[in-house]
C-alpha cells in the first residue's frame, strides 16, 4: 500500500490585530503607508494612532527610506536638528509630516503662477488699464498653464515675492501694476531649524516678456524675512526695458539664494 500526504490544513493562527501591537511595530507598520492617508485616514482610527501620527518617528523613518542623495542629507539634518516640539501648540502637525506632506523641496512653492486660477493668492493693484490673464502667445515649456498675467499699454509690471511674513508695499508709484504674494516656509513644511542649519537654496525666477507692438518695463523684488518680520536677505532686479516694435518673447530672471 502507498502512502499518501493528507489533504486537511493545519488551522491557522487567527490574525492579530493592529491595535494589539506593541507600539515600537505599530510605527513599523504605520510608516509604509502613504502620508496624506497616514493623515486623513489612519489618525482619526484611535488615540493610539493619533499619538504615533501626531509624533516624529513614522515620518523619520518615511524619511529614512529616501535612498537619494539628497534624501540621505535631509535625514541626517531631521536627527542632527529636529524641529522644535513648541510649534505642535501653533501647528496640528509636527513639522516632519509637514515636510512629507507638502514636499517643498524642489517643488514650485508660487500659488497660482500662471494665473490658471485668475487673481487667487495674488495682491494686485492696478495701474493703467489693470491687470488681466490671457493665454500664452509663445509656449512656455513646463509651464503648469499655458496662461500668463499681462498689463496694459499705459502700464508698468512691478512684482514682489515676500518669504514668511508680509509688510506694506513701500512703492505706491503710479502706473505701475503691482503683484505680489507671501510664501510662508514653515506652513509650506520647512522648519526653522532646516533653514538655520542646513540653509537650503532658495530659487526665486520669473518669466517675463513684450509684444512686438508694446514695449515693456519690468521689476522684480524678493525679502525673505524672519518670524519676526525682519529682513533677512533682499534681492531686486531692473533688467533693460524691451522697447516697441524691437522684440517678442520671454525672458526669465532668476536668483538662487543661500547665504542667509
Amino acid at each position: 500500500m502507498g502512502a499518501r500526504l493528507s489533504r486537511r490544513r493545519l488551522p491557522a493562527d487567527p490574525p492579530i490585530a493592529l491595535d494589539a501591537l506593541p507600539p515600537e511595530l505599530l510605527v513599523q507598520v504605520l510608516s509604509h503607508v502613504p502620508p496624506r492617508a497616514l493623515v486623513t485616514r489612519c489618525r482619526p482610527v484611535c488615540r493610539a494612532w493619533r499619538d504615533v501620527v501626531d509624533g516624529p518617528t513614522v515620518w523619520l523613518l518615511q524619511l529614512a527610506r529616501d535612498r537619494s542623495a539628497e534624501g540621505r542629507a535631509l535625514y541626517a539634518v531631521a536627527q542632527r536638528c529636529p524641529p522644535n516640539s513648541e510649534d505642535k501648540k501653533e501647528f496640528p502637525l509636527c513639522a516632519l509630516a509637514r515636510y512629507c506632506l507638502r514636499a517643498p523641496l524642489g517643488r514650485n512653492l508660487i500659488f497660482n503662477s500662471c494665473g490658471e486660477q485668475g487673481f487667487r493668492g495674488w495682491e494686485v493693484e492696478h495701474g493703467g488699464n489693470g491687470w488681466a490673464v490671457e493665454k500664452n502667445l509663445i509656449l512656455v515649456p513646463g509651464a503648469p498653464s499655458q496662461t500668463c498675467f499681462v498689463t496694459s499699454f499705459e502700464s508698468l509690471i512691478h512684482l514682489e515675492c515676500d518669504v514668511r511674513f508680509p509688510l506694506a508695499d513701500p512703492t505706491g508709484s503710479r502706473g505701475w501694476c503691482f503683484k505680489r504674494q507671501l510664501v510662508d516656509l514653515v506652513m509650506e513644511g520647512v522648519w526653522q531649524e532646516l533653514l538655520d542649519s542646513s540653509q537650503i537654496e532658495i530659487c526665486v525666477a520669473d518669466w517675463w516678456g513684450a509684444r512686438e507692438n508694446c514695449g515693456c518695463i519690468y521689476r522684480l523684488r524678493v525679502r525673505l524675512l524672519d518670524m519676526y518680520e525682519n529682513e533677512v536677505v533682499k534681492f531686486s532686479a531692473s533688467p533693460n526695458p524691451v522697447l516697441q516694435w524691437t522684440e517678442r518673447g520671454c525672458r526669465q530672471t532668476q536668483h538662487p539664494e543661500s547665504s542667509y
